[in-house]
């Protein structure tokens, strides 16, 4: 075992005696931006997005808030959860709108979803993440209720994973990252949805 384990630590002390230790070497090791054109970025998200099993809606701003009457429409959601500064246009007539000032669990759990705006979305891995923020809204209401309808712009779509870090200045107190609705498997690989987070989840595209 002791010569083993001096041969493992050999082998690490050459390594790093390898890089080179002047500051500011080790930016350059890694992918910090992606390739594709931001038009194809988005395009990847989309894709990777339906793979998991999330519906997607691409629409342009002025259409914003038809696109959203029409979601929710078809979902037949007519109770929601609406985070402090969600925009007004966003809060379309025919839905009673929980706004949250400090609403209770058991209030949330009486909604049909929750509509929330996001932070940035990363398209490699279709990950989007929340921030919390007035629009984005407290943590809970993003993992108790079933359903999520989430507003992304196109211009918070980057590639890569160092893009989406790069945004982060500062650093926020609360980060939430999903990809798709939550699901998971348990040893014979049967497939769960649920257990983290919504069942659903509906990702609105704005152009």
């Amino acid at each position: 075992m002791s010569g083993t384990r001096e041969r493992v630590l050999e082998r690490i002390r050459a390594g790093v005696a390898a890089v080179d230790d002047a500051p500011g070497s080790g930016e350059a090791r890694y992918v910090t931006r992606g390739s594709r054109a931001h038009a194809e970025v988005v395009e990847l998200l989309v894709e990777r997005l339906r793979e998991y099993d999330a519906e997607v809606t691409r629409t342009t701003e002025a259409e914003l808030p038809g696109a959203i009457a029409q979601v929710l429409r078809k979902a037949g959601k007519t109770r929601l959860l609406a985070p402090p500064e969600l925009p007004g246009a966003w809060r379309v007539d025919g839905v009673e709108w929980l706004v949250d000032d400090s609403l209770t669990n058991e209030e949330i759990e009486t909604a049909d979803g929750v509509v929330t705006a996001a932070f940035c979305a990363v398209a490699e891995s279709g990950t989007i993440a929340l921030h919390h923020s007035g629009t984005e809204g407290r943590r809970v209401l993003t993992l108790v209720p079933d359903w999520h309808l989430c507003m992304l712009r196109e211009d918070q779509v980057v590639e890569t994973l160092p893009e989406y870090f790069a945004r982060c200045v500062p650093a926020p107190a609360l980060a939430t990252h999903f990809s798709g609705p939550s699901a998971t498997a348990d040893i014979e690989m049967t497939r769960i949805k649920g257990v983290h987070g919504p069942r659903f989840l509906h990702v609105v595209v704005v152009r």
